[in-house]
């Protein structure tokens, strides 16, 4: 297993204007000073997180997609982040995991967020989602995914490093700054939370917070309300010293989770 290299885009998303979004993050991401491995992308990066479904949904084969699988073969990484997906009569919060080489792998959201009425609106997923990339077994969530952790547990060893896109609001920062983590400690692994900053088309400010979390606690990388293009090395070497030091996963309940 290789170190990997990860870029974060903490940005402001334009209210429900794909366009805009999608040149906005092309414009910051050409801005990199060297390669990566990773580009990871809030929830719902082109449109910010809405509940207007029906107006904003896209095919699996649209302009968001094509968008993606464009960005990854140039930079030759992965691209990953959430959007709305219109599949079979269905709305979906739908995280892609974009190769370079058109190939992807899908999430959709398993814990819908009732107080905003997301559940009113789009359907949740049953199957979680492990993806290998560089060596690394990586495992994607949505941002209210984040407060369920026996949906996250890293039961058996099966993933290195937990993903986190979301639109969290800075109302509820502390939960995200305490949450994130728990979650790298007690699955003896990394943890990138990656959020928005600003308003959105409802008032509500987000401060972004994302941040990068080693299996110790200990932080890699953190930033707070302002746009943000970040590339950093997450170290191999220094989670297997973390779980050999401590191999509290061997002790771990196993189970099996019924959706």
């Amino acid at each position: 297993m290789d170190n990997l290299k990860i870029t974060t885009y903490q940005g402001y998303l334009f209210w429900e204007n794909v366009d805009k979004n999608l040149q906005n993050i092309s414009l910051r991401l050409s801005g990199m000073r060297t390669n990566t491995d990773l580009i990871i992308l809030p929830e719902m990066f082109n449109t910010g997180f809405t509940m207007n479904a029906e107006k904003l949904a896209e095919p699996m084969n649209g302009k968001t997609m094509q968008w993606m699988q464009a960005t990854a073969k140039k930079y030759e990484c992965v691209v990953t982040g959430s959007l709305i997906i219109a599949d079979e009569d269905k709305f979906y919060n739908r995280l892609i995991w974009m190769r370079a080489d058109g190939t992807y792998e899908c999430y959709d959201k398993r814990h819908l967020f009732a107080l905003g009425k997301e559940h009113q609106t789009y359907t949740a997923g049953t199957k979680k989602l492990i993806v290998e990339h560089k060596g690394w077994k990586i495992c994607p969530a949505i941002c209210y995914d984040l407060r369920f952790p026996v949906w996250l547990r890293n039961v058996g060893d099966t993933y290195d490093l937990l993903l986190i896109v979301a639109n969290w609001p800075e109302r509820r920062s502390l939960h995200w700054r305490t949450l994130i983590p728990a979650r790298a400690v007690e699955n003896q692994s990394y943890v990138i939370g990656v959020n928005r900053v600003g308003h959105d088309g409802n008032e509500v400010y987000h401060s972004g917070d994302s941040t990068c979390i080693d299996p110790n606690g200990n932080v890699v990388y953190y930033k707070r309300d302002e746009e943000d293009v970040y590339t950093f090395t997450i170290n191999a070497e220094e989670l297997e010293k973390a779980r050999r030091a401590m191999p509290f996963l061997k002790d771990a309940d196993s189970f099996h989770l019924d959706v």
